[in-house]
């Protein structure tokens, strides 16, 4: 194990439970390192269920087509712990980010703290000592209590879609999930708001009325579409015709169309046009609805087949994969077979039901040993429950080995989806780390 790898694992058991929504230790965390989060430079705050990742890519993408130097945070990683944090563009590097969560287990002396807590506490630290223009901070967990909420005054704060997910930390309503992620809304600091269940919006517009927010909300104050494949979008101050987003699928039109709505209602944000077209043109999420065209795990697949992964795993998540693969379906068709695996306090129901119709079968794997994940068994169960020929394999190679002994006709597509772990765990089967 790695010096990092080991730091990394000392540090997770700092406190018995792995998830533990609290400010009180990271407000005490943050005190005895001298307030880093007062240092950071302007700060967008990004909370929601689906599409928080993609929609910091394309913010990033057309901030640095612009000539910024752009922070980022987002979490969970894919491959490597240091994809959660990259300063001034360029991901952490083992030696900086070891030193940095060293000063932070020092500073805490023995405390009870959680591990994304003392890495919050790390990227901080980082993001303070080392020179930037923005610093794009995606919520961990929530919003309210979540550790990147000891944040005073960001510039902006936005919101995604919004969906039931995590009903065990969050709440079993939409209602209540969103008064959870409209925690991040500070008193007059503009939040930008993608499309929401209307359950989910009102609760938001009460909370930006309450702390005199400007709400920037889409179908209100601005607009995105697809037309003739490409992205329009429309505001107060004018109507943008934009290229098609780089990133796969209808949905990748909302997630862009939220970072410019972003971009525009912000001042100290705004960039020109040619940088919003280079970003939405650029930007890159990995595990987003990704090809995967080469590498030693899709060389097992059927000869010709089409290997894609999503980390989705929610009822929202499968929504939006399930469009898209019924608009690809139209284009190209081809049989689709998918290849999931969930943790065990996830909606499978929910999440599978959106491909019925659509796929064909379903091989059940399990996700990395480490998380909670369902038996493959229970899972093929709920699968088959829901129409679909379900099937189980010990992992996504096998699984893609028994579809290349038995091949379909024509050659499948092939969707590897329903968890980030298990997404990760096909990157670097396949070689194709992010970075």
């Amino acid at each position: 194990m790695s010096p990092l790898g080991a730091l990394l694992e000392r540090l997770a058991a700092l406190h018995p439970k792995k998830i533990d929504l609290s400010l009180e230790r990271m407000e005490r965390l943050a005190a005895a390192l001298g307030n880093p989060e007062r240092r950071l430079p302007p700060v967008v705050h990004v909370a929601g269920t689906n599409g928080k990742g993609s929609t910091v890519a394309y913010l990033r993408a057309a901030l640095e087509a612009a000539g910024r130097r752009v922070h980022t945070y987002t979490s969970p990683h894919l491959v490597r712990f240091n994809e959660r944090i990259r300063l001034a563009g360029e991901l952490v590097d083992d030696a900086r980010l070891c030193d940095a969560l060293e000063r932070v287990a020092a500073a805490n002396d023995g405390g009870p703290i959680t591990f994304f807590e003392v890495t919050t506490a790390a990227a901080f630290l980082l993001f303070a000592e080392t020179p930037a223009d923005v610093l794009l901070l995606e919520v961990g967990l929530g919003g309210r209590l979540d550790a990147t909420n000891i944040i005073e005054a960001p510039v902006a704060s936005v919101i995604t879609p919004i969906s039931i997910d995590h009903v065990e930390f969050l709440g079993d309503t939409l209602e209540a999930i969103a008064g959870e992620k409209a925690g991040i809304i500070k008193p007059r600091v503009p939040v930008i708001v993608g499309e929401q269940p209307d359950e989910a919006l009102a609760v938001i517009e009460r909370t930006a009325a309450r702390r005199r927010a400007p709400l920037f909300a889409r179908g209100q104050q601005w607009t995105v579409q697809e037309e003739a494949g490409r992205l329009v979008y429309s505001d107060e101050d004018g109507l943008l015709d934009l290229p098609r987003p780089r990133l796969m699928g209808p949905h990748q039109f909302d997630n862009a169309g939220l970072a410019v709505a972003t971009l525009r209602a912000v001042p100290e944000l705004r960039v020109p046009p040619p940088a919003l077209e280079a970003g939405i043109r650029g930007a890159d999420w990995p595990a987003r609805l990704q090809r995967l065209p080469v590498g030693p795990l899709v060389a097992r697949a059927p000869r010709e087949a089409e290997v894609w992964l999503d980390g989705g795993h929610n009822a929202g998540g499968g929504q939006a994969l399930a469009h898209a693969l019924a608009e690809l379906e139209e284009r190209v068709p081809r049989p689709l077979v998918l290849v999931v695996g969930m943790l065990a306090n996830k909606d499978v129901s929910g999440f599978l039901g959106a491909f019925a119709g659509l796929a064909r079968e379903a091989i059940c794997v399990p996700v990395p040993p480490e998380h909670n994940g369902m038996a493959p068994d229970d899972l093929a169960r709920i699968a088959a429950g829901l129409g679909f020929s379900a099937s189980t394999a010990g992992d996504v190679g096998a699984a893609l080995d028994g579809l290349a002994r038995y091949p379909l006709t024509p050659p499948p597509r092939v969707l590897v989806c329903g968890s980030l772990y298990l997404a990760g765990t096909v990157l670097a089967a396949n070689e194709t780390l992010p970075n």
